[in-house]
């Protein structure tokens, strides 16, 4: 990528009109802008320009067959999108958009492979962001829209993470400060008859399974594919994500036990003059004596550790720290999508203690 210059403007969904405009514009010419949805910032780009989404790619350091989510702002995009809207989709959509789930459908001939990865499928959602909604409705476009760092990094909930990563590659950055849920979709796999989840989020499996019935999950959510010709259907399932630059080691079990297991390590690691990070909880954070301790949230609520985690992680990077570990989440509703996220942040090493 050339060195452009990246420019960054201050919005909100009821501001000035000037701003989107120019974003637009940018859009309309196969340029790339970052923007807020509720889930993170995205990088985007005009879907259905094949040059647009080898932009991104390029931008992000991403690999190709890792495929881009298109974002919507009306749910007529759907019959242009995909060649099949399915009852799921229509039920799901009624129910869950303008929100946090993306769904994948079998694409039209409109989009092109390079948006898709290479996939006769594609992945689509509406965000909840008055931003978003509206640099989509003034482009009059549909985005791909990936998680807009440098790929493998953690995900951006400011604009400034934006800043860090893309920097001279990237024509603008719309800034609508903090991010709301802080961690990315879910991603339900809409192609066959039994919907599948292939990437956990705030919308549940329960939560799903209210409107459509059994829902499964695709083993890949809990491991690594081994097989290194896999082709992902969804963002995130083949490549390390969301990682510090510093080793991470996750430690699940009995909370006492994990409490004792880590900081037997910080004292052990800073003994020997090595920088350790510590991802503790507003329940534990106190009971460690060692590291840089940062308190992720409260287990009560487990929506301000979705929205925390990746901030915590680049402050890691910005500490220089020589490992990380952390403590492990209950795989409840909000906890499996928050695991899921830190298994791929410690390229899964998790140790059970």
């Amino acid at each position: 990528m050339r060195n452009m210059k990246t420019k960054v403007r201050i919005v909100n969904g009821d501001g000035p009109d000037t701003d989107y405009q120019e974003a637009a514009e940018i859009l309309k010419r196969g340029g790339l802008v970052a923007f807020p949805t509720e889930t993170v910032y995205g990088l985007g780009g005009n879907a259905l320009d094949e040059d647009a989404a080898k932009k991104i790619y390029a931008a992000k350091g991403r690999p190709s067959d890792n495929p881009l989510i298109v974002h919507i702002a009306g749910m007529e995009a759907l019959d242009e999108l995909t060649s099949n809207v399915t009852e799921h989709a229509k039920k799901l959509a009624e129910r869950f958009w303008p929100g946090p789930l993306t769904m994948i459908l079998p694409k039209s001939e409109k989009v092109p492979l390079g948006t898709t990865g290479g996939l006769q499928t594609v992945a689509i959602r509406m965000p909840n962001h008055p931003v978003a909604l509206r640099l989509i409705r003034q482009s009059g476009l549909y985005l791909a829209a990936p998680s807009a760092n440098t790929s493998g990094r953690p995900s951006p909930t400011l604009a400034e993470h934006v800043a860090e990563d893309l920097t001279g590659k990237i024509e603008m950055i719309l800034d609508g400060g903090m991010v709301d849920v802080g961690i990315e979709s879910t991603i339900v796999d809409l192609t066959e008859d039994i919907p599948v989840i292939l990437r956990p989020g705030c919308i549940s499996k329960a939560m799903l399974e209210e409107v459509v019935g059994t829902v499964t999950i695709d083993p890949a959510v809990n491991g690594p594919k081994k097989d290194t010709s896999f082709k992902p259907k969804a963002p995130g399932m083949k490549y390390k994500h969301y990682a510090p630059k510093a080793d991470m080691t996750i430690i699940s079990g009995e909370r006492e036990k994990v409490v004792e297991t880590i900081r037997l390590r910080a004292e052990s690691a800073t003994l020997k003059g090595r920088k350790v990070g510590i991802l503790a909880t507003d329940e534990t954070v106190g009971l460690y004596t060692e590291g840089t301790v940062v308190s992720i949230g409260t287990r009560k609520e487990e929506g301000s550790i979705a929205r925390g985690l990746y901030k915590i992680l680049r402050d890691f990077d910005h500490l220089k720290v020589d490992e990380i570990y952390a403590e492990s989440f209950e795989d409840d509703t909000m906890g499996a999508a928050i695991m899921n996220r830190l298994c791929k942040a410690a390229g899964y090493a998790v140790e059970h203690v």
